[in-house]
């Protein structure tokens, strides 16, 4: 008997390559919306030791993906939200650049993709070791991206990130926070 096949529609932009410079504003919650990352107290984030791991681990990024910036971010109880910027790659290279005999599974080098899919696998890491829980999911499958497509829409994003530990208190999942 065959088995089912998962078709779970991608919340990517169909066609886009998100390996192109701009900016991206992104969300990663924690599986099940468990909150694990940091308490508020009033409007004040105070992060748990994974919360501080996840914190550093993102301010890391830039010293894994030399074509990135980051942007605004906040550790909430149970997801993050950040920007990050992809810049426009000017180096010379020499060799075949992004050819390869056989087909790539995977997201392209350099892609937001590539550059989320790393800080959630360090960030699991690091957490599953301060937890002694190796091999356990931390983070949701897959994150919310969102191309930011103009200054407006930049200010916009970085105003919601700022504003987001004092809307905690009107999330549906903050009744969850210990």
């Amino acid at each position: 008997m065959k088995s089912p096949t998962h078709n779970r529609r991608s919340p990517r932009l169909k066609g886009y390559d998100y390996s192109l410079p701009g900016a991206y504003f992104i969300t990663i919650c924690v599986k099940d919306r468990n909150c694990r990352l940091s308490t508020l107290v009033g409007e004040e984030v105070q992060l748990t030791k994974e919360g501080t791991i996840v914190k550093k681990v993102w301010e890391d990024l830039p010293e894994h993906f030399e074509n990135i910036k980051l942007d605004r971010f906040v550790v909430m109880p149970n997801h993050v939200h950040g920007i990050v910027w992809i810049l426009e790659d000017n180096e010379p290279h020499v060799g075949a650049r992004h050819a390869s005999p056989l087909p790539r599974s995977g997201p392209k080098p350099g892609s937001l993709g590539t550059i989320i899919g790393s800080f959630k696998s360090a960030a699991t890491k690091q957490i599953n070791q301060f937890r002694n829980t190796t091999g356990s999911p931390f983070w949701q499958r897959n994150y919310y991206e969102h191309i930011l497509r103009d200054d407006r829409d930049l200010f916009k994003h970085r105003k919601y990130i700022q504003e987001n530990p004092i809307k905690w208190a009107l999330d549906e999942y903050h009744q969850d926070q210990p």
